[in-house]
């Protein structure tokens, strides 16, 4: 399993659980390693190959998703990265060229089944984050429709916590707001679907946004 990357030509800026991240000008190289993480620790052996699989998913999905928003992807993607990792041709695979942009301090969870962290809201509250669901549910039962469950964007090595959708459209400000949670919707309908198709369940999901320059989602 590769854990480590060999020594690049490039200036490195951070280290995901996963991931690392290398200032490239205009843009970020985000290359995935093989470590496998699970409630914010790197556990001691990771799984051969897991980090360009999770790369060509990634590509994949960004595709797939292209009609219902934009994405940090660099134009002619796979040309890009190819000429930035000419000299490490066994990182290509691994690898992401992208623009940089604006975080917003937001992460946008959708659930459509009542589990985790909504199951343990829902019992000690009767809602989900504030939000009203039929009494009488039971634990990873389906909700009648999926919500939308903010989180704050917690630093690292610290935890998520959910915010209504007041204080979120209070962080972000309200329009955009309601942009992100009208795509994250469709978003989700749209992974669901393909995952019914598969024989699954989706039982919920988190996406991560930002915004460009002349601030567009």
């Amino acid at each position: 399993a590769l854990r480590e990357l060999p020594a690049l030509p490039f200036r490195h800026v951070a280290s995901g659980k996963v991931r690392e991240i290398y200032d490239v000008g205009d843009t970020f190289l985000i290359i995935a390693t093989d470590r496998l993480s699970a409630f914010y620790v790197v556990l001691p052996d990771g799984i051969p190959g897991k980090g360009i699989i999770l790369t060509q998913m990634s590509l994949y999905w960004f595709e797939e998703t292209r009609a219902l928003i934009d994405n940090h992807l660099v134009a002619d993607h796979a040309e890009a990265v190819a000429t930035a990792l000419s000299a490490f041709p066994d990182l290509v695979p691994r690898a992401m060229l992208v623009r940089k942009l604006r975080p917003l301090p937001l992460e946008a969870v959708v659930r459509q089944y009542l589990a985790g962290s909504g199951w343990k809201n829902y019992v000690q509250t009767g809602q989900l984050f504030g939000l009203p669901v039929p009494a009488g549910l039971r634990e990873s039962e389906a909700l009648p429709v999926p919500l939308f469950t903010p989180t704050t964007k917690a630093a690292v090595g610290e935890h998520d916590l959910p915010v209504t959708h007041g204080q979120a459209a209070a962080l972000i400000g309200a329009p955009l707001f309601e942009q992100v949670m009208d795509v994250s919707l469709k978003l989700f309908s749209l992974g669901a679907a393909a995952a019914r198709k598969a024989g699954l369940l989706l039982a919920d999901t988190k996406f991560e946004f930002g915004t460009d320059e002349a601030g567009q989602l």
